[in-house]
């Protein structure tokens, strides 16, 4: 059994305890609270910002790479990434293998004026519902745990309620079952969730297949400007980085650097 394949076995007994303790229509009133969603698609392409734009990621723990960040603050994290840059956050809602919660999304999103994505392995209409509750503004979607026929529906389920959808991808028959699923946004992972590794190849490779009219994003193993510009030059409009930022000395220093904001300032002053 692979490590993806113990988590979606372990997320079937969770959703099922959840949906016992919170109902459905409990979560629908909820949102009421968290004011109105926020565009996550037009950050990604925002032209304020040196592309590829960032998403930073609130992560506290990796199954791989274990604790990344004790004591984290989700709020304060969040917040940081913001002030440097980051043109949307990420947050890891998974308990058991990341020590995440849906307290860190809703406090993270309190934090911050960017669009927050839910970063959970969804396998059921509920947990749709359950991120809009607590303020996401938009859900990942795994092509590898999804048929075409759910990642459409939860695609439209989420564009329903307003928020976007961030279909993530690894290979050629994702890719495949995203575009059929009809996703605007398009995540491709370079980390195979079966096992772990990461090789930036895979985004090198799936990338001349996607339109140009859909936002794609290249998640996992960015770890330094190299790794960033070789993006750039292959048409990327967002990048995903998570432990690159969150393991850093200086988080706020390291998000300016992948946020490519020292470049800017640097040929400005060439200028």
């Amino acid at each position: 059994m692979t490590i993806l394949d113990t988590i979606l076995e372990h997320k079937q007994v969770e959703v099922a305890a959840r949906k016992l303790l919170r109902p459905l229509v409990t979560l629908n009133l909820e949102r009421m609270a968290s004011g109105p969603v926020r565009d996550f698609g037009a950050a990604l392409r925002d032209p304020r910002r040196p592309a590829p734009r960032i998403i930073a990621e609130v992560k506290r723990r990796s199954p791989s790479k274990g604790l990344l960040h004790p004591n984290l603050d989700a709020a304060q994290i969040a917040s940081v990434y913001e002030q440097n840059g980051a043109a949307a956050v990420s947050v890891l809602t998974d308990e058991k293998f990341f020590d995440g919660s849906l307290k860190d999304l809703t406090a993270a999103r309190k934090a911050v004026s960017v669009p927050v994505l839910c970063k959970e392995f969804i396998i059921d209409p509920y947990q749709v519902y359950e991120a809009f509750s607590v303020g996401a503004d938009a859900i990942l979607l795994i092509a590898s745990a999804l048929n075409t026929e759910r990642l459409r529906e939860y695609r439209e389920l989420a564009n329903s309620l307003g928020m976007d959808a961030l279909v993530e991808i690894h290979n050629l028959i994702e890719l495949g079952a995203a575009l059929e699923s009809g996703a605007e946004i398009i995540g491709i992972n370079n980390r195979d969730l079966r096992t772990f590794e990461v090789n930036l190849d895979t985004t090198r490779r799936l990338r001349p297949l996607i339109p140009g009219h859909i936002v794609t994003v290249s998640e996992s193993g960015i770890q330094s400007l190299r790794d960033r510009e070789s993006m750039a030059d292959i048409g990327i409009d967002a990048l995903l980085v998570g432990e690159r930022l969150i393991a850093a000395p200086d988080i706020g220093a390291a998000t300016r650097e992948i946020c490519g904001l020292e470049l800017a300032v640097v040929d400005k002053g060439r200028r």
